[in-house]
């Protein structure tokens, strides 16, 4: 991640309890119908950016630098709300998902790979 102090708010940065690698898993959701869509993570500095931008921006692990849901894809996550768990260690993020939000093509993340029950 990046060395860069970030803007995020430090009362809602005092409140975070992030991961030893500085980050927090970040649940993005479809605002209207509550379809769960992907789950990605966000240092203080992304979750600053999605708050003030009103983009859905992540920090990618792989690439180790932040992405802009939709940068590349044209599949815009527009935020509607974002809020934290009770725990303050998880960030619901509240979209309106422009296309597909997986980047298989997939509409969500979890559509591919449902596991069997009562096996």
């Amino acid at each position: 991640m990046t060395s860069t102090p970030s803007a995020l708010d430090p009362a809602i940065a005092a409140r975070l309890k992030r991961s030893a690698d500085g980050l927090v898993p970040a649940i993005a959701q479809q605002y209207d119908t509550g379809e769960v869509l992907m789950l990605g993570w966000m240092d203080d500095e992304a979750l600053h950016r999605t708050l003030t931008t009103g983009r859905a921006t992540y920090w990618s692990r792989s690439r180790g630098e932040y992405w802009v849901k939709g940068d590349t894809s044209g599949h815009v996550q527009h935020v509607k709300a974002v809020a934290l768990d009770c725990d303050a260690d998880t960030v619901l993020v509240k979209v309106d998902q422009i296309g597909a939000a997986c980047h298989t093509g997939d509409r969500t993340c979890f559509d591919a790979d449902v596991l069997p029950l009562g096996q």
